[in-house]
């Protein structure tokens, strides 16, 4: 017993003793923070230097010795970043994503032996990947797409053993990609340089998207034979004198046979058929059931529906509308009209085509359908009379064995996928919060609609949510779900937007449309597709990655950075960003009904609309202080509610 004030009065002196240690570690790193701070334009970061520690500051993380983690993305900092980062040696994490920085990256970062994430992407850093970057052990992610480095890609990444994320894309890299060897490495990516030559073997498992923009083949890009001159061994493969004589001879006798049946079509042609074009591809073979010789073709029950025939040789072509269109066409005009591409989906592929009347249109070619003759045309008699102004109306089909066809209204300004992700150019117009939250609101209400008739979607996607010039949005592809085949393995854009408790496409609860519906409102958030590579760096998918920020308190890292010109307009999104994660629960039974959703998100766009009339057309949206003021006011706007 006489031990413990003894034992007691020991500890007290060892705590005594260390405590200046801990707080001298602490005061240096803050002089660090202090100094970095001064050292950079642009906005200055509202650190409040009069506390004696930095722990509190945004984006400083801290344990009880030092600074462990610096993350400021999207600060609006500019300039050459300076000497003394390396000075915070207990670092573990650095992020100065899309800031404005420039030149080399300072050496002394070489000295942070224990830091786990290095994220520069975004800035305008210039010259080769410093050497001592190859030196930090520890490093797990390492990004530094879209800036200015330049020089061959270093084997010596392969010394980074520990490395599970690795961005290069969008830099001036030459040469070729040497065999890096990381076995760990799931994260991998040097699009968009000026990288040539083959892909090794040990990188070739990775996508294509990870080596487009480049003169690179092999594994999983086209073969490099067709580039190397078929060397093989070391040795050309050459053709004999025979072998090219055979070749030669078999390509004369082709071109005559294909010009003998050329020149029997053109004659079986009548002139009439003259010009005609298939607006997609064997579609004039589909075998249409022929009309008995003297009788007219019976309409569809339900005077909702209308059948146009045109009898020819063939007997009996019909296309069934709906409603009471004023210019009704035919079969045989649409095998008339030009037609292109617009899409492949997981239901067919989509094509605008222009008919001879002036009519422009989008038609449907439907993949294979499991669902009987009747119960396809039951299905699509209750998608025509679908009527809502946020739908993209269904104005009639075509069904047979082989072909299914669907024509709806054609939208011109496509889908709102490629609005947000087809032109990240220097020339892209960016895409407003006014626009971006109209569409939200347009789309919801198509949505609440087909719930409020007893219909799910099943196929909520950016891709399915098109445009008029305005910008408003109609939902396409309704009522298809349940006509599609059983896929097990679905793709990954599709996987993105899926709930967690779907197993089978055909059975989609309006529960798990609400899900989607959440996912699409954080791609219009994050300007981030759902299942991006570089999500956090982790690879996660959207909900995912953005409940994980928002738990770090870090939300404002979420926005897209076309957002954050927008400072008046910051809790609006705030509160958008909130119905989005209530839409992607994790269990069905807490999200939220489509009518509620809709309602909140009309009354945060009556909010925009209200602070829009308040603000000037000359305040200062675009600017460093606008974006800054969103970056340090999140907390004010109620982000720490998120995180719960």
């Amino acid at each position: 017993m006489e031990d413990r004030p003894l034992s007691a009065t020991i500890l007290l002196i060892f705590c005594l003793i260390l405590l200046p240690v801990i707080e001298s570690d602490l005061e240096s790193d803050r002089a660090t923070l202090i100094n970095l701070r001064s050292s950079l334009e642009g906005r200055t970061l509202r650190w409040n230097i009069s506390l004696s520690s930095p722990c509190s500051w945004l984006g400083v993380t801290c344990d009880s010795v030092g600074v462990t983690e610096l993350r400021l993305p999207g600060a609006s900092l500019s300039g050459v970043l300076p000497a003394g980062i390396g000075n915070l040696t207990r670092l573990q994490a650095l992020s100065l994503r899309f800031n404005a920085l420039s030149g080399p990256v300072p050496s002394d970062i070489g000295n942070l032996v224990g830091l786990n994430e290095l994220h520069l992407a975004g800035n305008s850093f210039s010259g080769q990947v410093p050497d001592f970057l190859f030196g930090m052990k520890n490093l797990e992610r390492l990004n530094l797409a879209d800036n200015n480095f330049s020089g061959e890609i270093s084997p010596r990444f392969s010394n980074l053993t520990r490395l599970v994320v690795l961005y290069l894309e969008n830099n001036s890299f030459t040469g070729s990609i040497p065999e890096i060897d990381l076995p760990g490495l799931n994260q991998f990516n040097v699009s968009f340089n000026q990288l040539n030559g083959s892909i090794p073997d040990k990188l070739s498992r990775f996508s294509a998207n990870s080596f487009e923009g480049n003169s690179l083949c092999g594994n999983p890009l086209k073969s490099c034979n067709g580039s190397d001159g078929n060397v093989t061994g070391g040795k050309k493969n050459k053709l004999s004198a025979g072998a090219i004589v055979g070749i030669v001879i078999g390509c004369l006798i082709g071109v005559l046979i294909i010009l003998a049946l050329l020149i029997f079509l053109c004659r079986k042609k009548a002139p009439s058929e003259k010009g005609e074009m298939e607006i997609i591809p064997k579609m004039t073979e589909v075998q249409i059931p022929s009309a008995k010789a003297g009788t007219e073709s019976e309409s569809l029950s339900g005077d909702y529906s209308k059948v146009s025939t045109k009898r020819g040789a063939g007997g009996m072509r019909s296309l069934v509308f709906f409603g009471n269109p004023v210019r009704v066409f035919d079969l045989e005009d649409l095998l008339r009209a030009s037609a292109e591409v617009l899409g492949k989906g997981n239901f067919g592929t989509t094509y605008k085509a222009a008919l001879e009347m002036g009519i422009t249109v989008a038609v449907k070619r439907l993949k294979e359908t499991t669902v009987p003759e009747n119960e396809f045309r039951e299905r699509m008699e209750k998608v025509g009379r679908m009527d809502h102004e946020n739908l993209v109306p269904l104005r009639g089909y075509y069904y047979s064995r082989d072909e299914k066809l669907l024509v709806y209204d054609y939208m011109p300004m496509g889908s709102l996928s490629a609005l947000l992700h087809g032109n990240s150019g220097a020339g892209r117009t960016p895409l407003t919060w006014e626009t971006r939250s109209g569409i939200a609101l347009g789309a919801a209400r198509g949505i609440a609609y087909l719930h409020s008739n007893g219909s799910s979607h099943g196929n909520i996607k950016s891709s399915n949510i098109l445009l008029t010039k305005s910008y408003e949005a109609r939902v396409s592809d309704f009522g298809l779900a349940q006509l599609a085949s059983p896929n097990p393995t679905p793709n990954q854009r599709v996987a993105g937007y899926r709930a967690p408790e779907i197993t089978e496409p055909q059975k989609v609860s309006s529960k798990a449309d609400v899900y989607s519906f959440g996912v699409l409102l954080l791609e219009l958030l994050t300007g981030k597709p759902p299942t991006h590579s570089q999500l956090n760096d982790d690879g996660v998918d959207l909900p995912r990655w953005v409940h994980s920020v928002v738990r770090e308190e870090w939300t404002a890292e979420v926005f897209d950075l076309e957002l954050l010109r927008y400072q008046n307009v910051e809790e609006e999104m705030v509160e958008l960003l909130q119905v989005a994660l209530d839409c992607t629960a994790q269990y069905p039974d807490k999200r939220p009904s489509m009518s509620e959703v809709t309602r909140r998100i009309e009354e945060l766009c009556r909010s925009s609309s209200q602070q829009a009339e308040i603000a000037t057309s000359e305040s200062y949206y675009g600017t460093d202080e606008g974006i800054s003021q969103l970056y340090y006011s999140a907390d004010s706007a109620g982000l720490a509610s998120l995180k719960d």
